[in-house]
């Protein structure tokens, strides 16, 4: 029975991973291929390797499979927000069909600075206590 349970996990995990491989390839732009790779490449991580951890059954593998899906949970959205936004700065253009564009009006790509929209006039952050 767990081999039934271990082959549908690893299925799932391989067939979200080839998800996240024609996203890459077939979205328009960068901020829908770093989405979809992000999601389903994560997903398909953490099914493959609780698969490998119940196929083991060994304490040693669970753990470590444990510690994997949690870095993979912690680091590959922060990733994905890096890149995708290292890309915006260096002047990728965006799908034609892109309706909202938060940064535009917030970063200045001559002086590379991105404004929180909290500035006053004085370029001052305003805060609660003002």
């Amino acid at each position: 029975m767990s081999e039934i349970f271990v082959s549908i996990l690893l299925l799932a995990g391989a067939s979200f991973m080839v998800l996240a491989a024609i996203g890459i390839v077939r979205l328009p732009d960068l901020p829908t291929r770093m989405h979809a790779s992000t999601k389903a490449g994560a997903m398909g991580a953490i099914l493959t390797m609780a698969g490998v951890a119940l196929h083991f059954s060994d304490s040693a593998v669970a753990a470590r499979a444990i510690a994997f899906i949690v870095f993979i949970l912690l680091t590959a959205p922060i990733a994905a927000h890096v890149i995708g936004r290292a890309g915006y700065f260096t002047g990728i253009t965006l799908w034609s069909g892109t309706t909202k564009d938060e940064l535009r009006e917030r970063y200045d790509p001559d002086s590379h600075k991105l404004s929180s929209g909290l500035e006053n006039k004085t370029g001052r952050a305003v805060s609660s206590r003002d």
